[in-house]
């Protein structure tokens, strides 16, 4: 049996060392819950920033280039990403349960690119979120689409879910063919979907006062990739978009549309958590994918 004498004497109260409260490492999420905030600490990592691999584009488009075998094409890239935003179906039938990625999952849905795409409604409960162990799941919102309300509608529910489960909603901005891509939208859309109670907004690089766009925003905003640009191209943008103020990046045909996407994912990493230069980092993906030029 313990000696309780001994024990008695041992213990040690740290009486010179008070406790701390340590700040959260994520953009306005100081005041939120432990479980949310636990989810969010694997969505971004301790610079306060994320890679995040997207690969979920077949909810709407089907096997798109890249994406005919996620098995083979995505998979192989787990490792080199923070994050994988994908949809449950694939998740629970390619998405190896051993890998440690946070999991962002597409939670929203219904037309294909045939119809008109912001009629979309939720198409997934929160609670098979919680049986997936996602650190997010995320919603399409279409700020001044056809279908804007309906979608604002998906949000707020999402949320409302998200805070009795501790689960993050990662509001993302939809632009249609015929809405400007300028400061003036994007600042009006991820604010909205910040104030409607979204812990993180996705939205578009622009090449003017994106730093407004930013610094309007209350959440981390992480850029998305969008169409497969130059490579070059492709490592400029993530890199400017870092320096104004996003929290991270989404890349997902910038990715599993190169030569040698393995490569390109390794330079974003060193771009968005290493600080490398885009032409830096082009060099590395001209290296390491041993003088690939896409």
């Amino acid at each position: 049996m313990a000696d309780l004498e001994g024990n008695i004497g041992a213990k040690d109260y740290g009486l010179d060392r008070p406790q701390k409260s340590e700040a959260f490492h994520v953009k306005g999420a100081n005041q939120l819950d432990f479980g949310m905030k636990h989810r969010l600490a694997r969505f971004f990592k301790s610079d306060g920033r994320t890679v995040m691999l997207a690969f979920d584009h077949g909810y709407f488009q089907g096997p798109t280039r890249g994406l005919e075998r996620v098995d083979l094409n995505i998979v192989p890239l787990a490792p080199y990403a923070d994050a994988l935003m994908a949809t449950r179906g694939i998740i629970r039938s390619v998405v190896p349960a051993g890998l440690d990625n946070a999991l962002v999952l597409r939670a929203s849905g219904g037309p294909s690119i045939l119809k008109e795409l912001s009629n979309e409604h939720l198409a997934m409960g929160i609670a098979d979120a919680v049986r997936i162990d996602a650190a997010a799941v995320a919603v399409q919102v279409f700020i001044g689409g056809e279908y804007e309300t309906q979608s604002i509608q998906n949000l707020t529910t999402l949320v409302d879910a998200g805070l009795q489960t501790g689960i993050p909603v990662v509001g993302v901005t939809a632009v249609g063919k015929e809405m400007t891509r300028d400061s003036r939208y994007f600042g009006l859309a991820t604010r909205i979907i910040a104030e409607l109670g979204a812990q993180v907004v996705k939205t578009y690089y622009i090449e003017e006062r994106f730093e407004e766009v930013t610094a309007g925003c209350p959440v981390p905003i992480i850029m998305a990739g969008g169409k497969k640009l130059p490579v070059l191209d492709a490592l400029t943008m993530a890199f400017r978009a870092i320096d104004q103020g996003a929290s991270g990046v989404d890349m997902g045909r910038n990715i599993f549309q190169r030569q040698d996407p393995t490569a390109m994912i390794r330079a974003v990493g060193a771009v968005v958590h290493g600080g490398l230069s885009p032409a830096d980092a082009a060099t590395m993906y001209h290296d390491l994918s041993a003088g690939s030029e896409d």
